[in-house]
C-alpha cells in the first residue's frame, strides 16, 4: 500500500485497516515461528504498512493542532 493510498482515506478506514494489519503481523510471526514463511519479506512488507498508517494518523493529529 502506497502513502498516496492511505492519504485519501478516511481516519476511521485508515484505523481500521491499521487493525487489520497489525493482526496479520501477529499471525504472520506464529506461522513463521512454527514452519518458515514461503516469503518472508511478507513479515517485512507488512511492518512498513503499519508503519505508514500510522505516519499518516500522526501526520493528520499534528495538522488539527496547528489549527
Amino acid at each position: 500500500m502506497k502513502v498516496s493510498e492511505i492519504k485519501e482515506l478516511t481516519e476511521k478506514e485508515i484505523v481500521e485497516r491499521l487493525q487489520i494489519e497489525k493482526e496479520s503481523l501477529v499471525r504472520l510471526r506464529l506461522n513463521h515461528a512454527v514452519s518458515p514463511l514461503d516469503n518472508p519479506n511478507k513479515l517485512r512488507e507488512t511492518k512498513r504498512n503499519i508503519a505508514r498508517l500510522e505516519t499518516v494518523l500522526r501526520e493528520r493529529e499534528l495538522k488539527e493542532n496547528q489549527k
